[in-house]
């Protein structure tokens, strides 16, 4: 078999290595060779491929040698054949040294190894389409046509191919040719006629840089025809012509990988391979991750019941059974919470809190008991509204629609309502005995955790109602995932369970945490909402990877039960948490110390690796 050779209608196996022909053997100086670039030249002297050895000419002395030490050599010179994995391998480094400009380099890389880097047909190919000889391209198209698996894709590629014709010869001004590709070759193909009318309407272009603007396209040039390139080689087989940029590809899915699989990856992920190093697997240490306590604040003089921070994680709002709620500002550059002001009167406690979408008001709620629902002005510190329909309610649970106009309060007396930001019923639902609400974003829908251990969808605009989820033991909260897929519950005696709200199936039980018949809130957290956390009656908040069962880590500090934890949304790396023992405990990463120091911080962060 032939190194360069390879003419329309040869089988597969042209691709594979071609040791035994190659071995020993010298390129012809200024000779295509099988990867269809120019073989290089070192001052008028062929690359030399005799087993690996370096580029230079045969002297007759080392002829003679070689031949009289033929018997004893010629073993010695017989390469190993090359699996299918090592001649890709091979030919992803010769297109990635072919796009970095190395092109001897990857001559004579295909020299000694055997191999095609692409087949000669589609070298041709390539080189008539980043010329712009569109014809000969489109003849190109027909030796391809037995190389691919989908003969119909030809007619995909050849519309490419003539609309990048097409494009260029508006651009020239040539709108007569242009014309005629359009009504003679593109639509005849009876493809794509709702692209044709659009391609007919920039004939219409005045000038050049108008056409590019309303094609979104970059020109004639070596840019668009390697875009064209890009799109024309997803039709072809990679035994044929390998994918753009392979090995970038394959690089880049690997990191991800890697980041997806760490447990404790908090941060943005960044697809630019520069940014990371390919020497070294992704790792995350947990010292970078808020299991640290950075801050607690003892302000409140009972217990905690609940905490969260605001959508814009500017501000945290802790409320207590000492009647208060105090708004925590939280510093851009320290991640410090200080106290920015108490609201006070609330006097069953406060329960349950809530932010408006643009974190203009904050509606906090009472335990059982309370049949009053307090909306307060967080930029003024005034109460807007103090509401409650009937001194027999029980208002525990409140949740804002995503229009920042209205707002759902319920509780466990059957009392469900919908009202404005004066208080005033708009609508109600009667009997429904309500243990936690949240609205979703599409504004109509309201779910609702009742006494019949599910979650209930319902509908204030055409009073429809359906059932969701169906747990066997009582929920008692819940929380929803931004994109409003996933649902985190807390269940008596069995822990916190995730659940696919769109399919309404039950994903994963998480384990560790103690759960009884206390009302424990948990949370979605950390970048793209990739951790749950949550409190316990073990007196620890538990952190998951929301992919596995098992904790990744247990917070310990607090001397009672944790009521409820909350991640902050803008800062991945910042979660609080309200317990019983009347503190709130801040957790952030490990403090710059030198690294026994940060040792010596791990034993409030139990290590649940394995």
């Amino acid at each position: 078999m032939q190194a360069n050779g390879a003419g329309q209608g040869q089988e597969s196996s042209e691709l594979s290595c071609l040791n035994s022909a190659q071995n020993g053997e010298s390129s012809s100086a200024g000779g295509n060779h099988s990867n269809g670039l120019l073989s290089s030249t070192d001052n008028g002297n062929s690359v030399g491929t005799s087993n690996g050895s370096s580029a230079g000419p045969v002297s007759g002395t080392s002829a003679s040698s070689a031949a009289s030490g033929s018997e004893v050599g010629g073993s010695l010179k017989k390469k190993k054949r090359l699996s299918q994995a090592e001649e890709d391998v091979i030919r992803l480094i010769g297109q990635h040294l072919h796009g970095l400009g190395l092109n001897q380099t990857v001559d004579l890389l295909m020299q000694e190894s055997g191999c095609r880097l692409e087949h000669s047909s589609a070298t041709k190919f390539r080189n008539h389409v980043m010329e712009g000889e569109w014809d000969k391209a489109e003849n190109d198209l027909n030796e391809l046509r037995a190389l691919m698996h989908s003969p119909n894709a030809i007619v995909r590629m050849k519309f490419l191919l003539l609309q990048q014709k097409y494009l260029e010869y508006l651009e020239d001004g040539k709108v007569l040719e242009a014309l005629q590709v359009l009504r003679g070759e593109l639509t005849p193909l009876k493809y794509n006629t709702d692209r044709i009318h659009v391609l007919s309407g920039y004939l219409m272009c005045s000038h050049a840089e108008d056409l590019k603007a309303k094609a979104e396209w970059e020109g004639k040039g070596t840019a668009s025809r390697c875009r064209l390139l890009d799109k024309l080689q997803t039709y072809l087989p990679p035994s044929v012509m390998l994918p753009p940029r392979r090995m970038q590809t394959l690089l880049r899915q690997a990191v991800e990988l890697q980041r997806d699989r760490c447990l404790y990856h908090n941060t943005k992920l960044d697809s630019n391979l520069d940014s990371v190093s390919l020497l070294l697997d992704h790792v995350c240490s947990r010292k970078q991750f808020p299991c640290y306590t950075q801050q607690i604040l003892t302000e409140h003089c009972n217990e905690v019941w609940f905490c969260k921070f605001s959508n814009d994680g500017t501000k945290l709002a802790t409320g207590s059974k000492d009647t208060t709620v105090i708004i925590w500002q939280v510093d851009p550059e320290s991640h410090q919470l200080k106290l920015l002001r108490t609201l006070d009167g609330h006097a069953y406690g406060v329960s349950y809190l809530a932010w408006s979408p643009d974190d203009t008001y904050l509606i906090a709620c009472g335990p059982d008991d309370c049949s009053e629902l307090w909306l307060w002005n967080v930029q003024t510190g005034e109460l807007r509204t103090k509401m409650s329909q009937s001194h027999e309610d029980s208002l525990t649970s409140v949740a804002w629609n995503p229009d920042g106009k209205r707002f759902v309060t319920g509780g466990q007396r059957g009392q469900f309502y919908q009202c404005d930001l004066d208080g005033n019923l708009l609508d109600s639902w009667e009997g429904v005995r309500v243990q936690c609400l949240w609205c979703l974003g599409d504004g109509r829908a309201v779910l609702a955790s009742d006494t019949h251990q599910r979650i209930r969808g319902y509908n204030f605009e055409d009073l429809t109602d359906r059932n969701i989820v169906q747990e066997d033991h009582p929920i008692m909260s819940f929380t929803v995932s931004k994109n409003g897929r996933l649902a985190l519950l807390n269940v008596a005696t069995q822990g916190v369970h995730l659940w696919d709200l769109q399919d309404r199936v039950l994903v994963r039980k998480y384990q560790g945490v103690t759960q009884g018949f206390y009302t424990i809130h948990s949370c979605f957290g950390g970048h793209n909402e990739d951790f749950i956390a949550s409190g316990s009656e073990d007196h620890k908040v538990y952190i998951w990877h929301r992919r596995g069962e098992l904790p990744i880590a247990e917070l310990t500090g607090h001397t009672r039960t944790v009521n409820c934890v909350s991640w902050n949304p803008a800062i991945p790396g910042l979660m609080a948490s309200a317990s019983d023992d009347g503190t709130v405990r801040v957790w952030g990463p490990a403090p710059f110390l030198d690294s026994q120091e940060a040792d010596g911080l791990n034993e409030n962060c139990s290590n649940m690796d394995s």
